[in-house]
């Protein structure tokens, strides 16, 4: 019997618009994934910690600011200081092509930018955390 994915769902920084994260967080809970939003406004050292409290298996953050490079990577890093390196990182917002490579090196396993739909969300998350999960 394997167990429902878990993911969290977190908009770090400023940026004060959520629609986005709850419509993504709403498609992952209809489609039977036990999701965490944890609200706006929250750092990235407060989204680690519910990661590893709620035991996630992922965490999508949602970015419209334009800080993704700085929020992306301190969660990164504090993920890798717990030793939480297995919890899928993925992200969206407003994010430019050019900062796509960046984020992949720095360990975000997929960016999903304006115009992704949830079902394409849902389908990577079942695909790419799924595995991990069983």
């Amino acid at each position: 019997m394997s167990s429902r994915i878990r993911v969290v769902v977190a908009k770090p920084g400023l940026d004060g618009h959520d629609r986005g994260a709850k419509v993504v967080a709403r498609a992952l809970r209809d489609a039977g994934m036990e999701v965490i939003y944890t609200g706006l406004h929250q750092t990235p050292e407060q989204i680690v910690e519910t990661a590893i409290q709620e035991d996630a298996d992922a965490v999508g953050l949602s970015v419209l600011s334009g800080a993704h490079m700085t929020l992306f990577r301190r969660v990164i890093e504090l993920l890798g200081e717990r030793d939480a390196r297995d919890i899928v990182v993925f992200g969206g917002g407003i994010i430019p092509d050019a900062d796509l490579p960046e984020l992949e090196r720095l360990g975000v396993a997929k960016v999903f930018t304006p115009g992704a739909t949830t079902r394409s969300i849902v389908e990577w998350v079942r695909a790419n955390v799924a595995q991990s999960v069983a």
